[in-house]
């Protein structure tokens, strides 16, 4: 992580859970992190707590369904601190919506945050770097194993459908690279069931999220920070196209 010492990373969503062990993480080994969220007021309290470690945490409020709202971020970075030369699309969202049964409000708020704004940041990163002379930036995408298999849980469907489209968005993202012979590496995190809010959030009920939870040994956000950190370390010639993690108890 040493060549990332006193370089910009952007995360979003990072004002709880995944997002917020990957900021710690990042300020730790010396990054200057914008991390961005709706509600700011986590992501500054996690500010104060890293005061004194060997990077810098910058909160940003972002609304990842306006995208007035991350271009404003994007230009703020460039002005502030330069541009990006890590983004890492770790927002994500998910309601009980089955395809055959869901509200089209939910399908839509889970495409503007898991897809469309995924890209958006995406694209401003790239262009960013692109603008900057950085060839050895870096995107992370936050998948999910629903990016890869289908559950027989309607109520986590149409979160599937998002994540499958993120994995197809990784393709074509290394594919578009390589075609513009750019050294800028792509890869995507892939995790099971993580012991965060999302499963209150997304159930509406911090009883159902802790139960679901409770069933097993979860993985922590820690775990993701760690494949994070694990992408971001590989050589310059190494891409991590995808890490697939789970906790050794869950069967699917």
């Amino acid at each position: 992580m040493e060549k990332w010492v006193g370089r910009v990373a952007l995360v979003t969503g990072a004002s709880v859970g995944t997002g917020a062990a990957i900021t710690r993480a990042l300020v730790k080994h010396g990054m200057k992190v914008v991390g961005c969220a709706r509600n700011v007021q986590q992501i500054e309290s996690i500010r104060d707590e890293l005061k004194g470690e060997k990077g810098q945490l910058i909160p940003i409020k972002c609304d990842l369904t306006k995208e007035e709202e991350i271009l404003a971020m994007f230009k703020k970075i460039q002005k502030d601190l330069g541009g990006v030369d890590v983004c890492i699309n770790n927002a994500g969202l998910s309601h009980c919506a089955p395809l055959l049964s869901g509200s089209t409000a939910d399908w839509k708020n889970m495409l503007d945050v898991n897809v469309l704004g995924l890209c958006i940041c995406t694209r401003e990163a790239f262009q960013q770097m692109q603008k900057n002379k950085v060839d050895d930036g870096h995107i992370i995408l936050m998948n999910s194993l629903s990016g890869h298999r289908v559950v027989p849980n309607a109520a986590g469907h149409f979160y599937s459908v998002t994540k499958c489209a993120v994995s197809a968005i990784l393709e074509g993202i290394r594919n578009e690279l390589h075609m513009l012979n750019s050294h800028i590496r792509v890869s995507s995190v892939s995790p099971g069931i993580v012991a965060t809010e999302f499963h209150q959030r997304m159930y509406k009920s911090p009883e159902v999220g802790k139960r679901i939870c409770s069933r097993m040994k979860c993985l922590e956000g820690e775990d993701l920070a760690n494949a994070v950190i694990y992408a971001l370390s590989a050589p310059a010639h190494v891409q991590v196209h995808d890490i697939l993690v789970r906790s050794i108890e869950q069967k699917t």
